[in-house]
């Protein structure tokens, strides 16, 4: 994807809440390796204020606190460059977006802004994040193989059209609300067709046995909830991986490691998508594998 400098050299991660987030430590790598200059903090919005807490961050009305240990000779605060939209802001962005790369019209749901002066273009990330942790990685090919994606909220919407991209022999869509589930195959129904990728919605007790890949991208981690599904969706050996991070991922990564599977966590995922709205908002893309080594230790220490 073409990628322009954006306007200011200042970010945030908007969400709610925030104050768990990694996302400044990986920017602030990425920028002291590409010799970049700029500012990223942390805003927690209030669910009513969204709309409003993201004008006036534009506009440099609102400035993200300060990080411990941010380094001298960032950019004064002002207006903004972009931001990242973390839950549950990710399909209210879309609608405040002036247009939208295809992978978030796709999607359905946008994740990271960027702050251009003819309007506000939205873009998700979260999909070509996750299929480049999975592919290159963890080392896992989806072609041709039987995936199992849990949850239809935005987790989920932002990564079903790169995962279909990667041509499975079928993927399924589990969900507690099937009929969620249903409408967002049904909104990649064309997509999955000419990839020839055989797409289906399911409930969460019938959806399927011995996948490939079984990734959760549901609410259930960030409730500390049991695994919504049975162990019989594994194959063994298979691959399962928690879009979540830290304690929240432990369960998922526990029931994964006795059943026979590989289990891993979001952080990949986390850096991968961070280094692509990095693209879109600075022109260069960084290497991800030393931020995550450095991400996988300041996790692990925790």
């Amino acid at each position: 994807m073409s990628a322009a400098p954006a306007r200011g050299a200042v970010y945030a991660v908007i969400g709610h809440p925030v104050t768990h987030s990694r996302s400044p430590f990986i920017h602030a790598a990425f920028a002291a390796q590409t010799g970049e200059t700029l500012r990223y903090g942390r805003l927690d919005c209030p669910p009513e204020a969204f709309a409003d807490t993201l004008r006036a961050f534009a506009t440099g009305r609102l400035q993200a606190p300060a990080e411990p240990g941010e380094a001298e000779g960032n950019p004064a605060p002002g207006p903004a460059g972009g931001c990242n939209i973390t839950v549950p802001f990710k399909f209210e962005a879309l609608r405040l977006a002036a247009r939208t790369t295809p992978r978030a019209a796709r999607a359905g749901a946008v994740n990271t802004l960027r702050f251009d002066a003819d309007g506000w273009l939205g873009d998700n990330t979260d999909g070509v994040g996750l299929v480049r942790d999975v592919c290159a990685n963890a080392g896992f090919d989806p072609a041709g193989r039987s995936l199992l994606l849990i949850g239809a909220g935005g987790a989920s919407a932002g990564v079903l059209g790169p995962l279909i991209e990667t041509r499975p022999a079928r993927l399924v869509l589990a969900n507690r609300t099937v009929a969620r589930a249903q409408a967002l195959v049904e909104s990649h129904a064309d997509w999955a067709a000419a990839q020839g990728v055989t797409l289906q919605a399911a409930p969460l007790d019938d959806c399927g046995q011995g996948h490939d890949l079984v990734l959760n991208g549901s609410a259930a981690s960030l409730a500390g909830a049991a695994v919504p599904v049975a162990a019989s969706v594994l194959r063994p050996g298979a691959l399962a991986l928690d879009m979540m991070y830290g304690p929240a991922a432990r369960p998922f990564l526990d029931w994964a490691a006795a059943h026979g599977a590989r289990g891993r966590d979001g952080l990949g995922m986390l850096v991968e998508q961070a280094a692509e709205a990095f693209l879109l908002w600075r022109g260069q893309r960084p290497a991800t594998a030393p931020v995550l080594q450095a991400l996988r230790a300041r996790v692990d220490a925790a």
